[in-house]
């Protein structure tokens, strides 16, 4: 069966945005992000993974004997858990006994026997508490001849929240803002939400035993980032959260009541999350990755005629001055042909952030980029910078990212558009739809970080 999503172009807006600017060039950097997007699908990877033959359920290297199964259940959450949860259904059918997966509001598509909950994200919301809620009652359901599949991708920390006795949603809602805007790498934003949520850091495996958790997700790359929160065992602690929020200034913004609740943590070791899965029936599988992605990228590239170059799957840091680093060597091959020659495609994939100050307008940080790259190109080549996010929402937008090419700073200049202001005040989804360059996919059903393409024709 062919996949909905695969179905349909992904990138929603392709003719506005090759109607303008430098088209030959953002025709193809479109066309090649589509194909990495497409690379990371994490349902096409469940179907390679999970197998059943008769009474036989192969999943990777693992080998269950439905004979002696009880129950199979499917819990939970991600921007990219839907396509894992369809393709488990579509395996298993009516062998699923129940299942309830959270995922971001707009998802429209529903399944038969696994129940779809939208939720709000990047901030959580009732929807978010009611669903990991139910996600526990399917995990304390679970008996010792049970399976549980428990489908968590990036997205989950915010889709699924079920804080501790004493702290209100509107707490965490508040936490959870601070912490997107303090520029905080990812993993230690994570840190501190592990510790204030009964599922996260491991505890969810511990709450599925003695039933065996089978854990799908998508391997996001970047190390010291444990994804999934809700299945690994977690190396951050109590101490680490305060230190961390004390560390960018958040500690007296936050509400009494988390302070009280993570000094307790330190002082209480026994409210610490889980340290190891040893003795506990758990794997791990990865049905998707950015090494997929970017992978995918350059095979499109290397048809379209450009040479392709995997820069790093892993790379992190300040949005914008990624852009400006990617024009730097843009310019450095225009002009010397080093360190690669042209005709090329940079590829990169990673998580980069943004430090917000006291002026925030809109955008997300594939935005920044793009507008950092167009900022500091300073030459009317034949190039262009691609950069969204894979699940299609780029920060807080509903825009996947945006794209700049040769002409993007002379067009941002005649239109009255001073691109290092929208920058300064983060408002680069403003900037982007003036030039009419933000790059729309709607839900893409994958969730492996962000995508970048720079090519030079």
């Amino acid at each position: 069966m062919k996949d909905t999503v695969e179905a349909l172009p992904l990138i929603k807006n392709y003719a506005e945005l090759i109607s303008h600017g430098q088209a030959g060039v953002r025709r193809d950097a479109l066309e090649i992000v589509e194909a990495g997007i497409r690379g990371a699908d994490p349902g096409r990877g469940t179907r390679n993974l999970v197998k059943l033959d008769g009474e036989v359920l192969r999943v990777g290297n693992r080998t269950y004997d439905l004979r002696q199964v009880d129950h199979i259940y499917v819990v939970g959450a991600g921007k990219g858990s839907f396509p894992i949860a369809a393709a488990l259904e579509e395996i298993l059918g009516p062998r699923i006994t129940r299942g309830v997966v959270v995922v971001k509001n707009g998802e429209q598509r529903r399944l038969a026997r696994i129940e779809i909950l939208e939720a709000g994200h990047p901030l959580p919301d009732e929807n978010s508490v009611s669903g990991a809620r139910q996600i526990l009652e399917l995990a304390e359901l679970a008996g010792p001849r049970d399976l549980v599949f428990a489908v968590f991708t990036g997205g989950a920390s915010a889709l699924a929240i079920l804080p501790p006795a004493g702290i209100g949603l509107q707490e965490i809602q508040e936490l959870t803002d601070l912490l997107l805007k303090c520029g905080a790498p990812i993993d230690r934003i994570n840190a501190v939400r592990k510790h204030l949520c009964q599922l996260k850091g491991g505890r969810l495996v511990a709450r599925i035993q003695p039933a065996e958790a089978i854990t799908l997700t998508l391997d996001t790359a970047p190390e010291n980032m444990p994804w999934p929160d809700m299945c690994l065992a977690d190396p951050s602690t109590f101490q680490d959260a305060v230190d961390i929020l004390r560390h960018y200034d958040l500690w007296e913004r936050v509400a009494p009541s988390i302070q009280a609740y993570l000094l307790e943590g330190v002082a209480r070791p026994e409210r610490e999350t889980v340290k190891s899965l040893a003795g506990m029936k758990a794997v791990l599988f990865s049905v998707g990755d950015p090494v997929g992605a970017c992978e995918a990228a350059a095979d499109r590239s290397r048809a379209l005629g450009y040479r392709p170059v995997i820069l790093s799957t892993r790379i992190e840091g300040e949005a914008k001055d990624l852009g400006i680093f990617l024009a730097g060597v843009a310019r450095e091959i225009l002009k010397a042909g080093r360190p690669f020659q042209p005709p090329c495609a940079l590829i990169s994939g990673g998580e980069t952030t943004v430090t917000i100050g006291d002026t925030c307008g809109s955008g997300g940080p594939n935005q920044e980029t793009v507008l950092g790259f167009a900022r500091h190109l300073s030459c009317l080549a034949d190039v262009a910078c691609i950069a969204v996010d894979t699940d299609g929402t780029d920060g807080p937008t509903d825009a996947a990212g945006g794209v700049a090419d040769g002409l993007t700073f002379e067009r941002a200049r005649e239109a009255g558009l001073n691109l290092e202001e929208y920058l300064k005040t983060h408002n680069t989804l403003e900037a982007l739809g003036r030039l009419n360059d933000l790059v729309v996919t709607g839900h893409t059903g994958t969730n492996v970080m962000n995508l970048r393409v720079v090519l030079i024709r």
